[in-house]
């Protein structure tokens, strides 16, 4: 059992990455990776959305939805986990750790609608993983996020003193820069 969650620890943050080798999640990605301090504050907050999310997606979905037989309304009901656990973090970063819920202005409610979110706990049923290996699996998910995020956060703020051609500054980049990230994650493969 401790073999398996250590390798879906390792698959889903590193092999798997779900931004550079899924895709989901892009638009939080490029949009709070300008500096590390942001990036790190939007991993720390996503980490616990979708750990959390992860948990109790995975126990209504075991304990509600399969016993009724309603598991066709999972997509529903896993959004709606999804955006009361936003709302809580929200209002948790406004009272308590205001300068970062300031700087992450409007991408903090839109992890609501981050689809990295939603595929974790739709990978879970999938997977017909239980909640604990769920739980590890959205864990080891956001890690990875967090992980992406901040390399790339990190690699923008030393891009602001290189001297980059105009066509190529700004977002072009920057998706450039993603994508040999992207590249560079698939050596993980190797890994499992």
């Amino acid at each position: 059992m401790l073999k398996e969650l250590l390798v879906i620890l390792i698959a889903s943050s590193l092999v798997n990455n779900v931004v550079l080798s899924q895709f989901l999640g892009l638009c939080p990605f490029l949009g709070v990776s300008k500096k590390t301090e942001t990036a790190t504050g939007m991993g720390v907050a996503v980490i616990f959305v979708i750990t959390l999310a992860s948990a109790v997606a995975g126990a209504i979905y075991q304990f509600i939805l399969q016993p009724f037989h309603i598991e066709y309304l999972q997509t529903i009901v896993f959004i709606l986990v999804i955006a009361a656990l936003v709302q809580f973090v929200e209002m948790f970063l406004k009272k308590f750790i205001p300068g970062l819920y300031q700087s992450l202005g409007v991408y903090l409610p839109l992890i609501t609608t981050n689809c990295a979110v939603l595929g974790v706990a739709l990978t879970n049923v999938q997977k017909n993983y239980g909640i604990m290996t769920g739980v590890v699996n959205g864990f080891a998910t956001a890690v990875g996020f967090t992980i992406s995020i901040v390399i790339l956060a990190g690699i923008r703020e030393k891009m602001k003193y290189n001297d980059i051609p105009e066509s190529f500054r700004g977002m072009p980049i920057v998706l450039v820069t993603a994508g040999l990230m992207a590249i560079a994650f698939c050596g993980f493969s190797g890994l499992l």
